[in-house]
């Protein structure tokens, strides 16, 4: 399923995996094409049953598709049907910088096999308490370091790197992990110095197996764990 309007001309494109994102989609999408007026912006739905697609097809989306719940095979449909030369994979709860307007769009023109990701920002409630907060910010101090970025730290990458390294595995968790470790194959990570913001829902949610999830999940991944059974450990990856 598909609607909208492409942007031949976009240099980036920007896909975004949505499940029940009604109440942010429509933020995010008037807070893109507000800042990044040039930009595609693709919206790749699992099958929402509270209108999040046609909030998106009414806020601002170019192109607007729907599949099953699943965050890799929607980012990788997303990517397939995008006309940028960048492609970035950013989830519904994320902000950019202003700035990812020059940098993205240098790294567009100098094409080549490259790709990153941002520094990572929680915006944390102040009714929080003092563990969940340092809890949360070893997220916000993983992203400052770690070779391997995580998917909401905004995945980049040039279409050629893109089609060289296989795309976005149709993954329904550890997406990003896998994608990121295809990607290092072809060249070290570019950090770029910007922080996306994102919420802290999710570890706000079930904190304490947010927390177990973040520093065990990785591991269990490269030690071979299937992400079939990771996900089903998980429940739904938003």
């Amino acid at each position: 399923m598909e609607s909208g309007q492409i942007h031949n001309s976009s240099s980036v494109s920007v896909i975004i995996p949505t499940f029940r994102e009604k109440s942010r989609i429509g933020g995010l999408l008037e807070g893109l094409r507000s800042q990044f007026p040039s930009w595609q912006l693709v919206v790749v739905d699992g099958g929402s049953d509270d209108g999040t697609l046609e909030v998106a097809q009414n806020t601002g989306a170019d192109l607007t598709l729907q599949t099953s719940a699943s965050r890799g095979k929607q980012m990788r449909l997303g990517a397939e049907a995008a006309t940028g030369d960048i492609f970035l994979f950013l989830h519904a709860d994320c902000v950019l910088p202003p700035e990812a307007l020059t940098y993205l769009e240098n790294i567009a023109q100098e094409q080549g096999k490259v790709w990153g990701a941002f520094k990572l920002k929680h915006q944390v409630p102040k009714d929080v308490s003092f563990l969940h907060k340092l809890m949360i910010r070893t997220a916000d101090w993983r992203s400052q370091g770690s070779r391997i970025p995580y998917g909401d730290q905004g995945i980049f990458c040039t279409r050629e790197i893109y089609e060289a390294c296989g795309g976005m595995p149709k993954q329904s968790l550890m997406e990003d992990i896998e994608f990121a470790m295809r990607l290092k194959k072809y060249g070290p990570m570019l950090r770029l110095p910007l922080s996306i913001q994102t919420t802290a829902r999710r570890y706000l949610s079930r904190p304490i197996w947010t927390s177990i999830c973040w520093h065990t999940f990785p591991l269990l991944y490269r030690l071979g764990v299937s992400p079939e059974r990771l996900s089903t450990w998980y429940g739904i990856a938003r």
